[in-house]
């Protein structure tokens, strides 16, 4: 009976194992609490439990048309590029998902897109932007229109860049991580 006590006590392959156990456990515990270790909202960025801390207001994000530019027009297609310049008043970084955007002109829709993703059911990837506060984060995406004959006025105001554009957008952002604090929507217009 001694030599299998001493077997046990010996063999490094046992304390490695109930190691891996131990630590394996210890992570299951604390990504399935529901609790956050670190408050990306607290004053001090001191280790406080999600209980504990006073709740702040999240404060909207600031979007800004920058640029709706006329790359390239043709007789078949325009390209078109837009920019959005984002400005965090936060203390904490803020978690851009996605700006949503519908481009009007002369009251008529020409263009839904989006930049970035929202995420839906089981997260597979990370398509969103991460908000500083320090300074204000450039996005952009590019727009192909193809001319179908119908809309003369519209080519022709392309052709002679005089378009009178409408942009309608709408961003889907939160604190700290795609999980915590909640999703904000906010809608914007520029004329």
């Amino acid at each position: 009976m001694i030599p299998a006590i001493q077997y046990f006590l010996l063999n490094p392959k046992i304390f490695v194992g109930a190691a891996v156990g131990v630590f394996a456990i210890i992570i299951g515990a604390v990504a399935f609490s529901g609790s956050s270790i670190i408050s990306d909202v607290s004053d001090s960025g001191i280790f406080f439990p999600s209980g504990e801390q006073a709740q702040r207001e999240v404060l909207p994000i600031e979007i800004e048309l920058e640029d709706l530019s006329i790359i390239e027009v043709t007789d078949i297609d325009a390209t078109l590029e837009i920019v959005f310049k984002v400005r965090n008043p936060n203390d904490k970084s803020v978690i851009l998902q996605l700006v949503k955007y519908d481009i009007y002109e002369s009251g008529i829709k020409l263009k839904t897109g989006q930049i970035g993703e929202r995420a839906e059911g089981m997260v597979t990837g990370s398509n969103y932007f991460t908000i500083l506060n320090e300074q204000p984060t450039i996005l952009r995406d590019k727009i192909t229109l193809k001319n179908s004959g119908n809309t003369p006025e519209l080519w022709s105001a392309l052709m002679d860049n005089t378009p009178n554009w409408q942009v309608k957008c709408e961003a889907f952002f939160n604190l700290s991580s795609m999980l915590s604090g909640g999703e904000n929507h906010l809608v914007f217009e520029f004329p």
